[in-house]
């Protein structure tokens, strides 16, 4: 799927702001990174519809053999492909239309020269077989790979999870987030009779002669490559209905069978989720595919319509509160925040690696949202988002580098989302914020979109001009300060630290005065303050306070 024209005025304004408090020390690129990370001229010219993945895995050896038929439609003339794999895996040959192509590596990527030039509007299918042993995931899912394990029974237990690798760890494609195919085939075949979960819905099960079962899934709706998945274990499975806002909704359970009295306790959480997910984002993004959850040997992963889960079914991450206030312990991360990636992640899904914050503050934001629902309190909610604060790093600006393999810093998480819930108070009205997410979902749904567009889609749906806000949080590792010296029956205030456009009102109390809006610029400005009355910042604003002795 290609990329929408961004909006190109903030795209401009952006640009041009200064980087304020941007770190000086980037990261240094391989070619690799370049060549995963952009959108070359072997890119740029087709555009695929369709994958068509048959895989055979083996546990025995942990290898595995395949295919993958890409089907694309060609945009403007060309006549070389980049097809990304990974090494160890290798290519055993390359075929269009029964014709053998010739073929070259360049690291991760295979360089594909084609017969002849292939015009616009011309639909063609190459078709990749490959195999080897794939790369085996050390910290999955941040360093993935394939995950071979045994479950407690001894019995073999495989899944994948490449999110930060690249989907081409185990399957050759087009490795970038702006492409995702229209619809996509999953063909796992497994040694008898270990089950395969992938994603999308099952349409056959197939047991062949020589000891193994091909598990057939197909996904009828664009999907992301990196959320291509395999689960192959010994897994029970139930199926529920919800009655959501898009009519009835398949929810489908698959746990290991010897972990099925523990799953159907825990995994409880999933309708009040995807209850409250609705109410805020709109719609559950793929009815046609359903929603699964997927024990899996790793932490998770919003592998799409089949989000992964190995949280030890226990509340909080890994049974810990990640913001510090005990309302983290309320409910289970990893359903949580992988599920709210199936509307940003999967749905509305980042077209540059370095625009994840899309993803993940979005999730993040989530978490707190769904501490409101659960506990009916919109102050538990923003207690939790606060208590994440002490997680911030502002080691490096959220967004990365462009054009090459960076995901910029690991603030998209908690840093971003208190930059939305920063947000939500400026908005200072619970309706329109709850439109404003919703609109944002159904704007850019099945969509790989730019930050510029959601930065352009969130100031018009705001109605409040942000190209300063988002420089401010998005782009430089600086917190906006608030600066005050107090002076004879008065305080006198500004933003400092900030960029200029910086233009954010903040909610203030002086002394035990209730809450009130001002102003502050980066020139000086001032209240009265009765003598000893001290200031006191609304906490649902991420910025610091400096007090200072004299201007």
């Amino acid at each position: 799927m290609r990329v929408r024209p961004a909006h190109l005025a903030l795209a401009l304004l952006v640009g041009a702001l200064p980087a304020v408090g941007i770190s000086q020390e980037r990261p240094s690129y391989s070619r690799a990174d370049t060549l995963r990370g952009s959108v070359g001229p072997a890119r740029a010219w087709w555009d695929v519809t369709f994958y068509d993945l048959h895989v055979r895995v083996t546990p025995a050896d942990s290898s595995i053999t395949g295919w993958n038929g890409i089907t694309y439609r060609v945009l403007q003339p060309g006549q070389e492909l980049q097809i990304d794999l990974q090494p160890p895996l290798e290519v055993d040959s390359m075929v269009l239309g029964g014709t053998k192509l010739t073929h070259r590596r360049d690291g991760n990527a295979f360089f594909v020269r084609l017969p002849g030039q292939q015009n616009p509007g011309e639909v063609h299918t190459v078709t990749v077989h490959y195999g080897g042993k794939p790369v085996v995931a050390v910290r999955p899912p941040w360093d993935g790979g394939f995950i071979w394990e045994e479950d407690g029974r001894g019995n073999p237990w495989v899944a994948t999870a490449n999110q930060g690798l690249g989907a081409s760890a185990w399957w050759p494609n087009k490795d970038h987030g702006s492409e995702e195919p229209d619809s996509q085939r999953i063909a796992v075949t497994v040694p008898t009779p270990m089950v395969n979960v992938s994603n999308g819905r099952l349409r056959s099960t197939t047991v062949n002669d020589d000891g193994t079962t091909t598990w057939e899934w197909f996904v009828t709706l664009p999907i992301n490559n990196y959320g291509i998945a395999v689960n192959a274990g010994s897994y029970a499975h139930w199926q529920e209905i919800f009655d959501g806002e898009d009519g009835p909704l398949t929810l489908d359970y698959w746990p290991l069978a010897e972990n099925e009295e523990e799953a159907r306790r825990q995994w409880a959480q999933v309708p009040p989720m995807m209850r409250c997910f609705e109410k805020w984002f709109g719609p559950y993004p793929f009815y046609a595919d359903g929603y699964k959850l997927v024990e899996t040997p790793h932490l998770g992963m919003e592998h799409q319509g089949a989000v992964a889960y190995g949280n030890g079914f226990q509340n909080g991450y890994r049974g810990t509160d990640l913001s510090g206030t005990g309302q983290g312990l309320k409910w289970d991360f990893i359903i949580i925040h992988e599920s709210a990636h199936e509307w940003f992640a999967n749905s509305v899904t980042a077209a540059e690696s370095g625009d994840l914050w899309i993803h993940e503050s979005l999730a993040n934001y989530a978490e707190s949202l769904y501490t409101e629902c659960l506990t009916g309190s919109k102050e538990a909610g923003a207690e939790y988002v606060i208590g994440t604060r002490e997680r911030i790093a502002n080691d490096r600006p959220i967004i990365g580098d462009y054009g090459v393999n960076d995901q910029g810093s690991g603030d998209k998480y908690y840093k971003g989302g208190n930059m939305l819930h920063t947000l939500r108070q400026l908005v200072d009205d619970d309706e329109r914020w709850r439109g404003t997410l919703r609109g944002l979902a159904r704007e850019f749904r099945h969509q790989a979109v730019s930050s510029a567009q959601v930065e352009t889609y969130l100031s018009e749906a705001t109605g409040i001009p942000l190209a300063g806000f988002f420089q401010q949080y998005l782009r430089t590792t600086q917190v906006p300060t608030l600066e005050l010296v107090r002076e004879a029956g008065r305080l006198a205030y500004r933003w400092a630290d900030v960029v200029p456009g910086f233009d954010m009102p903040v909610r203030v109390a002086v002394g035990e005065e209730p809450l009130t809006w001002i102003r502050p610029a980066r020139d000086w400005k001032s209240m009265d303050a009765p003598v000893g009355a001290a200031l006191r910042v609304d906490p649902n604003f991420y910025v610091a306070l400096r007090v200072l002795d004299g201007r």
